[in-house]
């Protein structure tokens, strides 16, 4: 059986970009959501960034399932329905839908519904006996997950995604994650670990420039969507370590003494003064076991690989 269908966010995604992008631009430190990278070109750019050489984290995570994937399907055990928060391209996710037993489906949720409708339609074709539910939807925000009978639930968040959270959001996330998924539901969590930070700053920091690419698009699209009038090119890419909070952070840095008028307001920026972009977080697996129990769940099994650059952890929901 095939089963694919839309639901559509139930919120103005534009007047919500503003007001973010109004907020954030507002701020002592400028600052603009993560989330808002993946337009289309967005989402392009980054399928291109987890290639490159220096990116380790998707090859890391990728070779990790292959090699415990029998294992993961097993924890999620028999007819569940699986769900992944921000779905992207939807490569990992193939490695686990080839070993899973009858599941009941699988929901892919990513706010860049182009991106989505394009990769769930050729995963719709590759396995037409998994009924795919596909939601357009900001997972940091409540949405509704089709109503599906299954043995349990297990939402899928690989990538390190965790890490884009500063830690008080990312309890707030993983607690709706544990009431998503009910009492015995699972958490399958790609997370990135602490290394060398020569290895994290080369990693953001291509000597192609795609992630600057990446970086600056932002920028473009608020142009596009917003009719603001910022020059990317009097902006830079900076990324680098920041050592005391364990993170990676990303900026777009002012070349020059400009001003950027949005919706009415006029933003000012000096010389060097940047906009805050991303943070990435890297992990402690011990740290994250006591973290776990704030959130809502226990760890039941870890992955990594050889030289510890990346875990991916199985959690569950304990039974009330």
């Amino acid at each position: 059986m095939t089963a694919t269908r839309l639901v559509p966010s139930p919120v103005n995604t534009v007047t919500r970009f503003r007001d973010d992008v109004l907020s954030g631009l507002s701020r002592k430190q400028k600052w603009l959501p993560a989330k808002y990278f993946y337009d289309p070109l967005g989402s392009s750019l980054f399928d291109r960034i987890t290639e490159l050489d220096e990116y380790y984290p998707t090859r890391t995570e990728l070779a990790i399932m292959q090699a415990h994937v029998s294992a993961m399907a097993t924890r999620c055990g028999k007819n569940c329905l699986l769900v992944e928060l921000g779905a992207g391209s939807l490569l990992k996710v193939r490695l686990l839908l080839d070993q899973l037993d009858r599941p009941a489906g699988f929901v892919p949720v990513d706010v860049s519904g182009e991106h989505l409708r394009a990769s769930a339609k050729e995963l719709t074709a590759d396995y037409p006996d998994i009924p795919v539910y596909p939601v357009v939807a900001d997972f940091c925000r409540s949405f509704e997950i089709p109503s599906i009978d299954a043995d349990r639930r297990v939402v899928y968040f690989p990538g390190s995604t965790i890490g884009n959270f500063d830690p008080p959001d990312a309890a707030r996330l993983m607690r709706s994650v544990a009431r998503m998924v009910g009492p015995g539901g699972g958490l399958l969590l790609g997370v990135d670990l602490r290394k060398d930070p020569a290895v994290l700053e080369r990693a953001y920091n291509d000597a192609e420039g795609v992630t600057a690419c990446f970086n600056l698009n932002l920028l473009t699209r608020i142009n596009r969507e917003l009719g603001a009038d910022f020059d990317p090119a009097s902006f830079r890419h900076r990324a680098f370590y920041n050592r005391d909070l364990y993170r990676i952070e990303m900026h777009l840095v002012s070349s020059v003494d400009q001003s950027v008028n949005l919706s009415g307001r006029t933003f000012h920026f000096r010389a060097d003064e940047s906009i805050h972009t991303e943070n990435s977080y890297k992990h402690d697996t011990g740290e994250l076991t006591h973290r776990a129990e704030d959130w809502g769940f226990r760890v039941d099994q870890t992955w990594t690989d050889k030289a510890g650059y990346f875990a991916v952890i199985y959690l569950t929901a304990p039974d009330k």
